[in-house]
């Protein structure tokens, strides 16, 4: 079973929009999800921090700035 992390950051709307497309996309594909916020963790902020949302499929990275839906779709079937 796979499972998706959107590492994000408060007031960000890209990351918001991200979280909305993952949300919807594993629902509708019943697969957990979860948002993480890189400002929680100054690790977190120096790997992620100037290009989030990041969108990580267990816990790889498969891409950021925008969730590409197809791409997320088949790489959760």
């Amino acid at each position: 079973m796979s499972r998706v992390t959107v590492m994000t950051r408060q007031g960000c709307h890209a990351c918001e929009v991200a979280e909305a497309d993952v949300s919807r996309i594993c629902a509708d594909l019943d697969v957990r999800w979860s948002a993480v916020d890189v400002d929680s963790d100054p690790e977190l902020r120096a790997e992620y921090g100037d290009r989030v949302p990041v969108i990580l499929v267990d816990d790889a990275e498969h891409g950021y700035w925008q969730v590409e839906e197809d791409r997320l779709r088949a790489a959760l079937a």
